[in-house]
């Protein structure tokens, strides 16, 4: 099985228009997306509101993705939400069978009262054995219902089960970074990093990229600092994007899409899991700023 791709995977947002997905608009973003080189997309995601699509729509939008992809970039995707194991396992087959690069486990869903290391990975051996046998597999530390971060235990684990390909940090912890990163040496798994403020350090110290919601916002700025590590620039880039990424909390997706808009997108501000009432003249200010501040730093670096 090929290695997927190091660099930056977008947590792609779904279009709605009059309460469906729209379909032509994903076309859009994806296309955005590969024409901001990035190395894959990472789909029915929680950006992607799959907590609010049934498994109809998760795998119907799965699906479309990897057809238009066509192989240009890899897709990932998760849809990961059911409590029980065995509607687990069939929400992910399913996914599986949309002919996705990786299927992404949420690490919540193995241990739904946070009970401790021991449950999750019970549940865990449970839950893989019911996998294809040829599916290859993620981790997400999901926030939603609540953050479950890997323990070492767990890590240790997933190294030795030998089906894992790598894991979508969200520690935010410069100090745990550099543990998973010593950790993970050797292995099969790579990390990519889902918080703008630790990702240059993370980077550094050989994390294989970025996989979060500014790459919504300007994917080409985290493709150049990805691939650019070692640059002279590299740390002044890092540092500008540690702050323009506070906006990410301010009623997302919304802002996600709106910013996908100033990028010429054709998708409404739509969702089914934020109130677009919240989303003030304040905001939006700040994000035509912020994407005015992007088009300037892409023009420094060339890109």
């Amino acid at each position: 099985m090929q290695r997927l791709n190091q660099g930056v995977y977008p947590t792609m947002l779904t279009p709605f228009r009059n309460g469906k997905i729209d379909f032509k608009a994903v076309d859009e973003i994806l296309e955005f997306y590969i024409k901001s080189r990035v190395d894959g997309v990472f789909a029915v995601c929680q950006s992607s509101e799959m907590f609010q699509l049934s498994l109809k729509e998760k795998v119907s939008l799965a699906k479309h993705i990897v057809e238009v992809a066509d192989g240009r970039i890899n897709v990932v995707a998760s849809g990961h939400t059911s409590d029980g194991i065995e509607a687990q396992a069939e929400e992910l087959n399913a996914i599986n069978d949309s002919g996705v690069d990786a299927v992404v486990l949420v690490s919540n869903r193995l241990d739904l009262e946070n009970a401790g290391d021991e449950t999750w990975i019970e549940n865990a051996e449970n839950l893989v054995g019911r996998l294809n046998k040829n599916m290859r597999l993620g981790l997400y530390e999901c926030p939603r219902p609540y953050k479950r971060l890997l323990s070492e235990k767990i890590l240790d684990w997933c190294i030795k089960k030998g089906r894992f390909s790598f894991i979508k940090d969200t520690c935010c912890s410069p100090e745990l970074l550099k543990k998973r990163l010593e950790q993970l040496k050797g292995s099969p798994i790579m990390l990519f990093n889902a918080n703008a403020q630790t990702l240059y350090y993370s980077l550094k110290l050989g994390a294989a990229g970025y996989s979060g919601i500014m790459a919504n916002f300007h994917p080409k700025l985290y493709v150049w600092l990805t691939h650019n590590t070692d640059d002279e620039k590299a740390q002044t880039i890092g540092e500008l994007l540690e702050f323009m990424c506070m906006i990410e909390n301010e009623v997302y997706p919304v802002t996600g899409k709106y910013a996908l808009q100033l990028n010429g997108i054709c998708a409404t501000l739509e969702t089914r899991s934020a109130c677009i009432h919240g989303f003030t003249a304040y905001q939006k200010k700040i994000i035509d700023d912020l994407h005015s501040l992007s088009m300037k730093i892409e023009s420094f670096l060339g890109i």
